[in-house]
């Protein structure tokens, strides 16, 4: 019975400090007038991915101290955007695909150095 528990107890450690944390999460906008865009991450979450069937004009990020730090205008329908620029935490994400304006959140992390175990 000691065996299985420590067993487990060590597995359940090493998973937890060899895991990787995710680089930023996403709320999406749930709302149906925003089913005409896609925003998403990629696999390794550090891109957001867009892509419309109509132009997208402009895209913009409020950080939390209600700072600009991505203000991009364009006309594209496809587009990554590298999150490894923007500084950690809340940033909200303004679309415009004119005439309106479609507001998603992106929580940036960072990254995470992988934990060793030296001897």
């Amino acid at each position: 019975m000691k065996s299985i528990l420590l067993t487990l107890s060590i597995s359940i450690f090493s998973n937890s400090i060899f895991s990787q944390n995710a680089f930023a999460k996403i709320e999406k906008n749930r709302n149906k007038n925003a089913s005409t865009l896609f925003h998403d991450l990629n696999t390794s979450k550090d891109t957001l991915l867009l892509k419309s069937d109509s132009e997208i004009v402009h895209v913009y990020s409020i950080n939390s101290v209600y700072k600009r730090e991505l203000d991009v205008y364009l006309s594209e329908t496809d587009l990554q955007i590298p999150l490894t620029k923007l500084s950690r935490g809340k940033h909200v994400m303004v679309v415009e695909q004119s005439p309106k304006k479609i507001i998603f959140v992106i929580y940036v992390y960072g990254p995470y150095p992988m934990a060793s175990i030296e001897h």
